[in-house]
């Protein structure tokens, strides 16, 4: 997964103001206590970050 779908996704499910907030500020377990910015800062694949974020927030599989 790109980045940018990433984000678009990120956006779809929380809002273009929240998106990069949450990202910022929201550390999940599933990320090995990271938030979504650091994960992928640290290598993490988009598709995993994505997942995490699916699993934690249980975001619908239709939106998965």
């Amino acid at each position: 997964m790109r980045l940018t779908v990433f984000w678009q996704r990120m956006a779809d499910h929380f809002g273009e103001g929240y998106a990069d907030t949450f990202a910022r500020d929201h550390v999940m377990t599933e990320l090995g206590g990271r938030t979504v910015h650091e994960a992928l800062n640290a290598g993490w694949e988009a598709k995993d970050v994505w997942r995490a974020v699916c699993t934690t927030m249980n975001i619908p599989y239709e939106k998965r």
